[in-house]
């Protein structure tokens, strides 16, 4: 037997084995589906209303203007045909190389092999011409409602998307290459992988973005230094440790969202917006909110507004014996930060002395990217969902997000370590992207229906919370809104449409580059992501663009200047707490430590 016959014959054993243990581990997959719990379909798309009207819209162009429908499926008709000829051309003549014109760039055909390979660029070609049918048959209807053809839009991108040849084995030419080299181990350790995701979220498929062995909350991210100096049900309140022999009197209290955790601004130090912030010499307090579970079914926007926005600020206001205080919002954060200011001016509370708004939607009025997940038939089923499990859980959320970006956030992770059988990357941001938090029943379906659908605070009509009727143009303090220009959740032409229906005289917008967290997450010291700056509220968001001031780096100096302003004298730092409120624990705080995945439906 010569040695590269006992190679073959070994690497063949080892592919074997492999696909034995395959077997063994279907036995698993089988398990945990058998035990799963399935959504309610209403939570997996939209009802088949949509596609009744799609249909319709699409015949009756039909009716309206056949020769524009025939043309449009002759084109189609004519590239498919076109491109399977010219293959069999290729093929017939001996010529095994694609065509010269190997396409569109497309990080998803990184692979050399879909341009070189016949079998593979004939695959993606024909994928190319799929979808483009596919988009301009929906681009081509026309009487449609434009809400629902947005959502059409949506989901037939979706369905482009999950079609993608890369998604699937047997036409992804990097899976099976490793599949090859490792003698079918990628494919095992993928189904581990794969199995290990279901197994921890109740046969749900929730990808892992991120390695999260890698990552120890308080010990490597997480970790600038505090104590917890005040606890109740809805949260925990942080004050981080001077770092500087002065500190400005008027303190800051920064209200994260409770949809992910706080520590997206402490994630590492060289990108802390939590340290920066101590280090230019402010007394910063920060809150922790409580991860719920069903026994907080009944929690809605007035308790985290009176347990939450309302006693922290007492409670700061009462360490640092100071009247009036400043805050700031992140998200959902601020847009509750900003129906907390409403109350208090009907209160005639004046203990906020400045508000930040970190990407918040105010104004619903145009409903974005998020128009799909918006409508009667998706929230009616969250309000099944929340009713049978008093919460609405964390990986719907992520899911609801996710698809947003679904090539990046579902279908490339997915196919790394599902078909790659790869390790997830240490990835701090991921990490902290997939630690994310259940939401309330009751404040779940207030948000949803009052604040996103009705669109009550911003349309003149007002939201009734905690005895009085809140509208935007109550709130009055002074204020500074940053927005980001990639935005996909809090699209920055909404912001500042918010922003320019509130009530204060002293406003400020500034529109940083990138999205909704890299654009918030941007530390001077990186000099990545510039920043428009316009006090001209007058004109459409457009308008405020055309005329605003480009400027290189970071924002964080431009709102630093702002706050300094609006910050009293210079004073000797404060420890944290005081004697009514000795320390509960070093920062990062328990809280923050539990995890969404105990809920059961």
């Amino acid at each position: 037997m010569t040695t590269e016959t006992f190679d073959q014959g070994e690497n063949l054993e080892r592919f074997n084995h492999n696909l034995n243990r395959i077997e063994e581990l279907s036995q698993r997959l089988v398990s945990v589906m058998t035990h799963r719990k399935p959504l309610d379909t209403s939570l997996q798309g939209p009802d088949q209303d949509l596609y009744a009207k799609a249909m319709t819209g699409y015949m009756q162009a039909w009716m309206q203007n056949p020769a524009k429908v025939l043309e449009h499926q002759i084109s189609y008709w004519g590239e498919t045909v076109k491109h399977f000829v010219e293959a069999q051309q290729a093929l017939a003549a001996g010529n095994l190389k694609a065509p010269e014109d190997p396409g569109p760039k497309d990080k998803r055909f990184a692979n050399p092999l879909w341009d070189q390979h016949p079998y593979f660029n004939f695959i993606k070609q024909q994928y190319l011409i799929n979808s483009r049918a596919i988009e301009q048959a929906v681009a081509d209807i026309d009487d449609m409602d434009p809400k629902e053809k947005r959502r059409l839009s949506y989901f037939a991108r979706q369905i482009v998307d999950m079609m993608a040849p890369t998604n699937f084995l047997s036409t992804n030419p990097d899976a099976l290459e490793k599949a090859i080299e490792t003698e079918g181990e990628s494919l095992v350790k993928g189904l581990e992988n794969l199995i290990s995701d279901l197994e921890a979220n109740n046969g749900e498929l929730v990808v892992k973005l991120a390695d999260e062995d890698a990552f120890k909350i308080g010990e490597n991210i997480a970790t600038a230094e505090g104590e917890v100096v005040y606890r109740n049900r809805m949260m925990e309140i942080i004050q981080y440790t001077p770092t500087t022999e002065k500190v400005k009197e008027t303190p800051i209290v920064l209200f994260p969202p409770w949809i992910n955790k706080f520590y997206i601004l402490d994630l590492r130090e060289k990108n802390s917006f939590i340290r920066w912030v101590v280090d230019q010499g402010y007394t910063l307090f920060v809150v922790s909110w409580v991860n719920p579970d069903h026994d907080y079914r009944d929690v809605g926007l007035d308790t985290y507004i009176e347990e939450g926005f309302l006693t922290a600020i007492e409670e700061v206001k009462s360490i640092t014996n100071q009247k009036r205080i400043n805050a700031i919002g992140y998200c959902i954060a601020g847009t509750t930060l900003s129906l907390t200011l409403a109350l208090m001016k009907k209160r005639k509370d004046t203990s906020i002395k400045s508000a930040t708004f970190f990407t918040t939607l105010t104004d619903f009025s145009d409903q974005g990217e998020f128009t799909p997940f918006l409508q009667d038939d998706f929230i009616d089923g969250i309000e099944e969902e929340v009713e049978k499990t008093g919460v609405l859980r964390s990986f719907i959320m992520a899911r609801t997000f996710s698809f947003l970006r679904s090539n990046d956030l579902i279908y490339r992770p997915a196919i790394q370590s599902y078909m790659m059988g790869e390790t997830p990357p240490a990835f701090d941001l991921l990490y902290w992207n997939g630690d994310g938090s259940n939401l309330p029943a009751r404040m779940a379906v207030q948000y949803l229906r009052r604040l996103c659908q009705d669109n009550a605070f911003a349309n003149g009509e007002g939201i009734e919370l905690m005895g009085e009727t809140l509208s935007i143009d109550d709130v009055s303090v002074p204020l500074i809104s940053i927005a980001c220009e990639t935005d996909h959740i809090a699209a920055w032409k909404d912001c500042f449409g918010g922003v320019s229906l509130m009530g204060s005289k002293d406003r400020t917008f500034i529109l940083s580059e990138s999205g909704h967290i890299a654009g918030i997450v941007n530390p001077p010291s990186k000099n990545k992501y510039g920043h428009y700056i316009n006090d001209d509220f007058d004109g459409t968001a457009d308008e405020w663009k055309e005329k605003a001031v480009y400027h290189e780096g970071s924002w964080w100096p431009v709102w630093e200047s702002w706050m300094a302003k609006r910050s009293g004298k210079w004073i000797t730092a404060r420890q944290p707490g005081d004697s009514e409120h000795p320390s509960l624990g070093a920062a990062p705080g328990t809280y923050v430590m539990t995890k969404s995945r105990k809920v059961d439906a």
